[in-house]
C-alpha cells in the first residue's frame, strides 16, 4: 500500500492500518510464535515465601520444532509412540534382571540353565473335601 495524492488537492492521503480479523491474528502469532514471561513472589517480612517463574510460549507445532522444542514427542503421557518406546525399554530392563536372577537361581542350585520344570500341585485330602461342601 503507498500514499496518493490528490491532484485537485494539496492533501495526501495515506492508508491507515489494514483490517485484520482474529483468524488473521492468530495465524500470524502461531507463525512467528510469542513469548510470555512473568514472575510471581509473595513475601512476608521480608522473608521470600514463594517465587512462581511463568514462561509461556504459544505457536505452531513447526514454529516450536524449530525452536527445538520437542517435548511432546518423546512425553509417554502426550505421545503413543513414546508411550510404546518407555514399555519397549523397560520390558528389556526386566527382561535383563530376570534372567540375571535366573542365572543366579541355577548358580546356586548347581544345575544347568534354562527353564524350570513345573509342577503341577496335587490336590490334598483336605482342599478336596473342601470344595465339595
Amino acid at each position: 500500500m503507498s500514499a496518493w495524492a490528490d491532484p485537485a488537492d494539496s492533501t495526501v492521503y495515506v492508508p491507515g492500518p489494514g483490517n485484520s480479523t482474529l483468524a488473521d491474528l492468530l495465524e500470524r502469532i502461531l507463525d512467528k510464535g510469542v513469548v510470555i514471561a512473568g514472575d510471581i513472589k509473595i513475601d512476608l517480612l521480608d522473608i521470600e515465601l514463594l517465587t512462581i517463574r511463568l514462561r509461556l510460549f504459544i505457536a505452531s507445532v513447526d514454529t516450536a520444532k524449530k525452536a527445538g522444542i520437542d517435548w511432546w514427542e518423546t512425553d509417554p503421557a502426550m505421545s503413543s509412540r513414546a508411550a510404546r518406546d518407555a514399555l519397549t525399554q523397560e520390558n528389556e530392563m526386566l527382561r535383563e534382571r530376570l534372567a540375571a536372577l535366573e542365572s543366579r537361581l541355577d548358580d546356586a542350585s548347581g544345575t544347568a540353565p534354562g527353564p524350570s520344570p513345573t509342577t503341577t500341585p496335587t490336590p490334598t485330602k483336605s482342599s478336596t473335601e473342601n470344595h465339595a461342601r
